[in-house]
């Protein structure tokens, strides 16, 4: 069996991971920043020093330290090329460049020393080692700002005893104490950023739970009152349609047909309302969660059950359906849809055009590609014939429009020269980028189109269709 290292052994290995270990992925510094000089800020001034400092080193590292011209080139790109680096990765670009500083002491080791050098660092190297360490400072943690302040200051102080007759200053205390200023001061700037932005987080956080919240109080207050108010009353209008025939005597048959159909009805409102409130009630703001009962929605298959139900209420509606089945797999936002635009287009011939003759038309178009909806009516059989209500929204065709745009379709509705209402709405079975408007007459303002006798499909709403 293998036996596990020591604790402090352990510990040690653990804390050098995480001081070797980058803070976070290679975001650019001031990478975060809104304006846009800001973040391309660093890129400059680490080009610019490069630039400047590059032959700077090369120059003393050769000329006057006496290193040859290939290894004090290299040891100068080495040293400063990393600031470049540092702008993305800088823990990395100060291990490079410290690398190279350190090793570029020891080869002039090997020359004659001379009091006058700046030793163990020459100026340019001091330079890009404090941007270096500055660009630490502002991006890693705590522990890794000590661990490269302490490195840093540990090897110039080894370097000079190594050889304490090559300079008449103590250019490695400047390199450790300017450092450790300018790190203590970009660390504190670095925190004081980090606390606001998760402060923000955290606030944008709240004020979207707060949203939240406040919808979910905006449904269950919705859902109370269509409880109380619509599905109530529909729960009436049940009971006294199938209880009318045994209520009232001598009904003939025709009478007691048309109270179960609308008993039928009623109770399909009822279904729809109760899943709509489970909805409506539901924790999840997209009404998925929750567990709530799912009843089948309505499609192309219940428009002739639709189409019946109105040519019992006294409208003469002609439906013009393919004998052969639609695709297969038709979407289910698209069979909905279609369903809703040809209930809604019923509703307002009812409500605007008592009696007009009534076409519906759902067939698949000739490429295959799109459901086509078509409902057209003529003017109202009575040409006085008053509105059976007028009291909806307005929002009718407003509603259409929004499930049409949902599944990236068109839409085109407007009134016939001779009188009546044309609604045509094209439906992709493939969903593509939500579509605008179609170019029809009902792109304008209907909210404030009146019902009028004869129009048809209205902007009228049916209040109780979900």
């Amino acid at each position: 069996m293998p036996q596990s290292p020591p604790a402090p052994l352990a510990r040690a290995r653990a804390l050098l991971i995480d001081v070797c270990t980058p803070a976070g992925p290679p975001v650019p510094l001031c990478g975060r920043s809104r304006r846009r000089w800001v973040r391309k800020l660093p890129y400059v001034v680490a080009a610019l020093f490069t630039a400047l400092l590059l032959p700077l080193t090369a120059n003393l590292l050769t000329n006057e330290y006496g290193l040859d011209f290939g290894l004090g080139l290299s040891l100068a790109v080495a040293q400063t090329a990393p600031l470049l680096l540092a702008v993305r990765r800088p823990l990395l670009a100060w291990a490079i460049s410290f690398a190279a500083s350190t090793g570029a002491a020891v080869a002039i080791l090997s020359v004659p020393a001379n009091r006058d050098w700046s030793w163990p660092w020459p100026p340019p190297t001091l330079i890009g080692m404090l941007l270096l360490l500055l660009a630490v400072a502002m991006r890693e943690r705590r522990p890794t700002l000590i661990a490269v302040w302490l490195a840093t200051g540990i090897a110039g102080a080894v370097l000079r005893d190594l050889s304490p007759e090559r300079s008449s200053t103590n250019v490695w205390v400047t390199l450790f104490v300017v450092g450790g200023m300018l790190m203590l001061l970009a660390g504190a700037l670095r925190e004081r950023g980090d606390a606001r932005r998760a402060l923000a987080e955290q606030e944008t956080i709240s004020e979207a739970e707060r949203a939240r919240r406040t919808l979910l109080e905006e449904r269950t207050r919705i859902a109370r009152e269509l409880h109380d108010v619509v599905a109530h009353h529909m729960s009436v209008i049940t009971v006294q349609a199938d209880s009318a025939p045994y209520r009232l005597t001598g009904l003939p048959e025709e009478a007691r047909e048309e109270f179960a159909s609308i008993a039928a009805a009623a109770r399909e409102s009822l279904t729809e309302m109760r899943r709509l409130l489970g909805v409506l009630r539901s924790e999840d703001a997209s009404g998925a969660g929750g567990g709530t009962e799912r009843a089948p929605q309505p499609g192309v298959t219940r428009i002739p059950q639709l189409v019946e139900a109105t040519v019992r209420a006294g409208l003469p509606v002609e439906l013009a359906m393919p004998a052969d089945p639609l695709p297969d797999g038709l979407p289910q936002t698209v069979d909905l849809s279609a369903y809703r635009i040809v209930q809604e287009a019923l509703a307002n011939v009812v409500r605007h055009a008592p009696g007009a003759a009534t076409r519906v038309s759902v067939s698949a178009d000739d490429a295959g590609t799109s459901l086509m909806v078509l409902v057209v009516n003529g003017a109202a059989a009575a040409p006085d014939a008053r509105p059976v209500e007028t009291g909806g929204t307005g929002h009718g065709l407003v509603g259409m429009r929004e499930r049409v745009r949902l599944v990236g379709g068109t839409l085109d509705t407007g009134p016939l020269p001779g009188g009546g209402f044309r609604v045509a709405a094209r439906l992709p079975f493939t969903a593509g980028p939500e579509a605008g408007p179609g170019t029809g007459p009902e792109a304008g303002p209907e909210a404030g189109q009146g019902p009028q006798a004869g129009s048809g499909s209205g902007p009228e709403e049916d209040p109780v269709s979900p």
